[in-house]
């Protein structure tokens, strides 16, 4: 019987970036001047940065080889045929839009399927597609199951799934037509990177389709979801990555993807759809707000990079060790008694603020207390996905709607970070964790004008 001792990461560092240390001092006055955001902060004054997995990721060899032959024609570029290609093989869908990156996408997407005043419904929209649907006069609801609102929850597999009768609902109440469009996000980023099962995609769909609703999957995370399926769902054990996401999109219509995340990019976006019309709308979007079709907002260069990094994140050798990373970091923080969403995500570790900060109240922003805490102690930068990200106004009275949810994201850039820095983490929540009744809550003093992306550009005071 073979013994399998090659179990490290499937590759080895060619090159290195010196990470800046900071004392503690230093760190207190950047928050100062950086009213409290982590949005605001220097990224060379952050020692280990989980602030997102977008744009993070370490290029590969064959990456940075491909950005080389890299077309820069305006219109007809090689470089977009092959991202075309490498796009088709994964999607399994006919028409490809380059976009500058996900929220380019997230734009023409919602000016097509987000009608004024109609329902856009999904398991959790995120931030860019609640902004887009504020400004058009559209309503987003968030459809997700019971246990995916709820941080304490018992880990189950696909905390991301839709619940059908919480959509059924809104057609009972407001009409046949109410829903414009049904959006699954894979792995639903706002409550843990929590994936969706084959078998709730396919039934949605089917849902979807005897309404005349159509459905978009935001697919950002589209081969963790997958390797989630194949890992958790069974019948999938045995197939190809490639075969399980070509059949999640079987199930849509058009799909959008941040190629920042699973496209293993820095840059990039992409709009993939079988709706010949939608293409055409897209095409002509795109010319106004991107760049030409077959650019779309981005250099041939980088087109060639996600060709290949399409490619590379759809593998078994690099999903297994990129979900068992973060799944370390949940592992660790759980032996420490750190209250987190269970099971691990995807892309990163989501701490219940609630259960952590037990003493301050929602409307004191406890995950953007811990935000603080983390980089004032370490040096860290994590990301508040809670009251201020997803508070929103009642549009009567202008008061407040707190969450369901107040987490704090630990993102893991793919390819970037040792487990040496993951203990790091690991030890400034201790202690942060040990002395959690010293810390006092926030008070918002700041917002923008959209609520949907205060968090962006907030400012806080320490109370």
């Amino acid at each position: 019987m073979e013994r399998n001792f090659q179990t490290a990461e499937p590759f080895r560092i060619k090159v290195v970036e010196p990470i800046k240390k900071t004392t503690r001092a230093y760190r207190t006055q950047a928050l100062k001047d950086a009213q409290y955001n982590a949005f605001r902060l220097k990224a060379e004054d952050v020692y280990v940065d989980c602030l997102t997995d977008s744009g993070t990721s370490a290029m590969s060899t064959e990456q940075w080889s491909a950005m080389m032959l890299g077309d820069e024609s305006y219109a007809g570029c090689k470089s977009f045929y092959k991202l075309e290609a490498s796009a088709q093989e994964v999607f399994g869908m006919p028409y490809v839009q380059p976009t500058h990156q996900g929220r380019g996408a997230d734009f023409i997407m919602a000016q097509y399927y987000a009608k004024p005043g109609k329902y856009a419904v999904g398991n959790m929209h995120f931030d860019t597609f609640h902004g887009n649907a504020e400004i058009l006069g559209a309503i987003p609801v968030d459809c997700v199951i019971d246990a995916g609102l709820d941080a304490a929850s018992p880990a189950e597999d696909f905390k991301g799934n839709i619940d059908l009768n919480k959509v059924q609902k809104i057609i009972d109440e407001h009409g046949e037509d109410a829903i414009s469009v049904i959006i699954i996000t894979v792995t639903c980023n706002n409550n843990g990177g929590q994936p969706v099962s084959m078998a709730n995609i396919k039934a949605v769909s089917e849902f979807a389709k005897a309404h005349n609703i159509p459905v978009v999957i935001d697919s950002a995370r589209l081969a963790e979801n997958a390797w989630f399926i194949k890992t958790r769902e069974p019948g999938y054990e045995n197939k190809d990555i490639k075969e399980i996401t070509r059949e999640m999109f079987s199930y849509c219509e058009t799909a959008t993807m941040s190629s920042k995340k699973d496209g293993l990019v820095n840059i990039g976006g992409l709009i993939v759809t079988r709706n010949h019309d939608f293409y055409l709308y897209s095409n002509v979007q795109a010319i106004v707000h991107e760049g030409f079709i077959t650019y779309g907002g981005q250099s041939g260069r980088d087109m060639e990079a996600l060709a290949v990094g399409l490619r590379e994140a759809t593998t078994d050798e690099y999903l297994e060790y990129r979900i068992n990373q973060v799944k370390y970091l949940g592992d660790r923080l759980k032996e420490k008694g750190i209250p987190c969403v269970e099971p691990s995500g995807g892309h990163g570790i989501y701490v219940d603020a609630r259960r952590f900060f037990p003493h301050i109240p929602q409307c004191e922003f406890p995950a953007q207390r811990l935000v603080v805490a983390l980089y004032q102690e370490a040096g860290i930068r994590a990301v508040e996905m809670g009251a201020c990200a997803f508070g929103g106004k009642d549009p009567v009275t202008g008061e407040p709607i707190w969450p369901a949810l107040e987490l704090m994201r630990i993102s893991v850039s793919r390819r970037v970070y040792t487990n040496n820095h993951l203990d790091c983490i690991v030890d400034a929540m201790e202690y942060i964790y040990q002395h959690r009744d010293e810390y006092k809550g926030m008070k918002l003093i700041y917002e923008g004008p959209i609520t949907a992306l205060r968090h962006f550009t907030a400012g806080f005071e320490l109370l």
